[in-house]
C-alpha cells in the first residue's frame, strides 16, 4: 500500500515546448564524450591512452581517491582525445564510435540469490556504480558506507522534464532487478515516489516501500521526497539512484553488458518538433537537435532541465545524467524600463505588476535573460513560499558565503543538494546564485568536515 504525500509550497513553471509522447531513434553518434566534470569531486586516473581500442564497458579511467570506482566506454570504438584545461585536468574524453558496438561481458547475476558483496563488485566494475549517489554531499557513493535507507524519485515536476512513467513503460524486468539488487545494499528500505495520478511501471514493483507524491515543483525533486520521508541527520547517509538508471543497472545484472542506453526528451520552444529520442549517454545532441529542427538561430542548448541542466554547444554531448535536452531562445535582449511596467509575458510568484498568477495553467516562452543584474540578497520572503524543505534557505545561503560551519550543520546542509535551490535561484530579485552557493559549501563541509 502507498503513502501519499502531498507538496504545498512550489512554484509550477509551464514553458511551451513540452516533448510529444511518440519515440524515435536518434541516429548514430559520430562521436561520444565523457566530461569527468559530471562526476563532482572525483579526479581521473586514467587506464587507458589516446588511440585505445575499447568495447562497451571498458574501463577508461577511475576515481583517483578510490580506485574501486570506475567508469566505462558508452560504446565501442577509439579513444580519439583527452582534452586537457587549466593545470592538466581532464575536461574531456572522445571516444570515435564504430558502426555496431561489441560490449565487455560481465556476467550475469541472479539478483534473487546474489549476495551484497557479489552485486556492489558487479556494479563497481562495470562501471554502473556512478549511477548511485549519495546525500550528505551530493556525490558518488562510498561504496563501504552502508545507506540507512536508499530514494528513487520516479515523479518529474522540473518545467519541460521527461515524463518518467513514458521512458520506462515495457523496462519493469530490468527496474525490478536493479530494486532488488539495491535492496540488498541498505538494512533499511529502498522508497520509490511516483505521481499520485500517473501509471507508473515503479509502482507494481517489489521490494519497496511506494509513496504517491502530489503538488508542485520541486515535489518530484528526491531532495524534497527525503525531507518528507527520512530525513538526513548528522552522521547518516542516504543513497539516491535516477529512475532512468535503473533500466541501465537491471540490464547490465540482468544481461552481463553495460548498454547506457537512454531516451531522452528533447524540448523547449525553439524545438520545430519536440518529442521523445533513443539514444546513448555522451552522444553528440545535433544528431537529434537538428533531426527537430530549430525556429531560430540564437538560442541556448542545455543538458538537462532549464532550472538545474548544464549550458552545452549545439554540437555538444549529452551528459552522464542527463534524460531531457532543452532548448529555448537565448536572453541577450534588454526591454526598456522593464522594471517599471506590467508583466504578462513572465512566470513571477510575486502579484507586484505581474499576472502569471491569474493564469496558472498559461505556458510561456521564456529565455535566458535574468531581468536584472547581481546584488546584495533583499529579504523578500519569497524564498520560503516556494521551498517545501523544513530549512530556512535565506540564512543557510547565507552561511555558506561567510563559510560558517557551525551555522551550515545546524541549518539542515546535510540535507540538501544544489538542486533543492533551483527555484529559489528562479525567483531571486537579487539574481543570486543559489545553486553554486550551495555546492561551494557543501564542497567545504565535505573537505573541513568529511
Amino acid at each position: 500500500m502507498s503513502k501519499d504525500i502531498k507538496i504545498r509550497k512550489g512554484l509550477n513553471i509551464r514553458l511551451k515546448g513540452e516533448a510529444e509522447k511518440s519515440l524515435s531513434n536518434a541516429p548514430r553518434s559520430r562521436t561520444f564524450a565523457i566530461r569527468p566534470a559530471d562526476f563532482h569531486l572525483v579526479t581521473p586516473k586514467m587506464v587507458v591512452k589516446e588511440g585505445a581500442k575499447l568495447q562497451a564497458g571498458d574501463t577508461i579511467f577511475y576515481s583517483k581517491s578510490d580506485e574501486s570506482i570506475k567508469f566505462s566506454s558508452p560504446v565501442s570504438g577509439t579513444l580519439t582525445a583527452i582534452e586537457r584545461g587549466a593545470k592538466r585536468v581532464i575536461t574531456r574524453l572522445v571516444i570515435e564510435a564504430e558502426p555496431q558496438d561489441t560490449f565487455k561481458d560481465y556476467g550475469k547475476l541472479d539478483v534473487k540469490t546474489a549476495s551484497a558483496e557479489k552485486i556492489k563488485e558487479l556494479l563497481l566494475e562495470s562501471g554502473c556504480w556512478p549511477f548511485v549517489k549519495q546525500r550528505p554531499y551530493d556525490i558518488i557513493a562510498d561504496p563501504e558506507i552502508e545507506p540507512k535507507a536508499i530514494f528513487i524519485s520516479g515523479y518529474a515536476t522540473a518545467p519541460l522534464a521527461a515524463d518518467l512513467d513514458f521512458i520506462l513503460q515495457g523496462k519493469e524486468a530490468e527496474l525490478q532487478a536493479a530494486v532488488t539488487a539495491l535492496s540488498k545494499l541498505t538494512a533499511g528500505k529502498v522508497h520509490v515516489s511516483v505521481g499520485k495520478d500517473g501509471a507508473s511501471p515503479l509502482a507494481g514493483l517489489n521490494n519497496i516501500e511506494l509513496h504517491r507524491i502530489s503538488g508542485p515543483h520541486p515535489a518530484g525533486n528526491v531532495g524534497t521526497q527525503i525531507a518528507k520521508i527520512d530525513p538526513v541527520n548528522k552522521g547518516e547517509t542516504v543513497w539516491t539512484v535516477g529512475a532512468h538508471d535503473l533500466v541501465i543497472i537491471g540490464e547490465m545484472l540482468l544481461t552481463g553488458k553495460y548498454n547506457p542506453k537512454r531516451i531522452i526528451a528533447l524540448a523547449g520552444s525553439s524545438v520545430k518538433t519536440p518529442k521523445y529520442y533513443s539514444t546513448r549517454i555522451g552522444s553528440e545532441v545535433s544528431t537529434f537537435v537538428y533531426d527537430s529542427g530549430l525556429d531560430e538561430e540564437n538560442v541556448r542548448v542545455i543538458s538537462g532541465d532549464v532550472l538545474t541542466g548544464t549550458k552545452i554547444s549545439p554540437k555538444g554531448h549529452l551528459g552522464f545524467y542527463s534524460n531531457t535536452v532543452s532548448v529555448i531562445p537565448e536572453g541577450d535582449d534588454y526591454e526598456f524600463f522593464g522594471w517599471n511596467k506590467p508583466v504578462f509575458d513572465k512566470v513571477s510568484p510575486s502579484r507586484a505588476l505581474t499576472f502569471s498568477w491569474m493564469m496558472p495553467n498559461k505556458k510561456y516562452e521564456l529565455d535566458t535573460n535574468t531581468n536584472g543584474e547581481h546584488r546584495a540578497f533583499v529579504v523578500t520572503g519569497n524564498y520560503e513560499e516556494v521551498f517545501p524543505l523544513d530549512i530556512y534557505p535565506m540564512q543557510i545561503l547565507k552561511a555558506c558565503m561567510v563559510e560558517d560551519l557551525d551555522k551550515m550543520e545546524a541549518l539542515g546542509m546535510y540535507e540538501v543538494a544544489p538542486e533543492d535551490f533551483s527555484l529559489t535561484e528562479f525567483i531571486c530579485v537579487s539574481k543570486q546564485p543559489h545553486q553554486a552557493i550551495i555546492r561551494k559549501g557543501l564542497d567545504l563541509m565535505y573537505k573541513e568536515i568529511g
